[in-house]
């Protein structure tokens, strides 16, 4: 039986509040990310970034007001981090942006064994757009997750592309395509795994 303690927590950058009466495509591939990780033994909850006043900055606190203290706190509890975005001109969202900007503080935040606050958690993508650019999103996305400490599993982003100039959105379709269900079993599969390794071998760091 898998270990049933472990957690994923997920920011939807998702530019639409919450109190948007439109649903969100990026809501709902994060909810069926979470629905994979279950069997694994993963629990998890999602935040979106809309919803907090978020201030721009690469500090882990930008001073009074500023919600992301708290996130962070809670992206750190976890043992996965998932980063949810919708696709805008071919790339991760602004409030993709503005969280990997923040994240960016974890540089000067190493123990003194050079490991970074991220050291021994897990990342996953998870991109939705009915345009081109899940690729291009993974790619930025995965260079500053781990450039900041976070883990890739293989197979770790997921992603559906609509057709382009079309305006089918991934919360409209009736079935799950079986290259996106299959895509997202093999990143749960992979996260959890990785999770378990990580925490039974933490990363040593390197002595100074």
């Amino acid at each position: 039986m898998p270990d049933p303690s472990l957690t994923a927590f997920a920011l939807n950058c998702s530019l639409r509040p919450s109190s948007s009466e439109e649903t969100s495509s990026t809501d709902k591939m994060i909810s069926d990310l979470l629905d994979a990780l279950a069997p694994h033994g993963v629990t998890g909850t999602v935040e979106r970034v809309a919803d907090h006043d978020v201030k721009p900055g690469v500090l882990s606190d930008m001073g009074e007001g500023d919600a992301w203290p708290e996130l962070r706190r809670r992206i750190l509890a976890a043992d996965i981090f998932i980063l949810g975005t919708p696709i805008w001109l071919g790339q991760p969202s602004s409030l993709a942006k503005k969280v990997m900007e923040r994240l960016d503080a974890f540089l000067s935040e190493m123990d003194d064994r050079s490991r970074m606050p991220a050291a021994g958690k897990v990342a996953l993508v998870a991109v939705v757009g009915n345009e081109d650019g899940a690729h291009a999103c993974h790619a930025l996305s995965f260079q500053a997750l781990n450039d900041v400490g976070f883990t890739i599993p293989a197979n770790g982003g997921v992603y559906w592309v609509g057709e382009a100039m079309t305006g089918t959105d991934y919360k409209e379709l009736e079935k799950m395509p079986q290259g996106v269900e299959s895509n997202l079993k093999m990143a749960a599969s992979n996260a959890a795994h990785l999770v378990r390794l990580l925490k039974a071998q933490p990363f040593p760091g390197v002595e100074e």
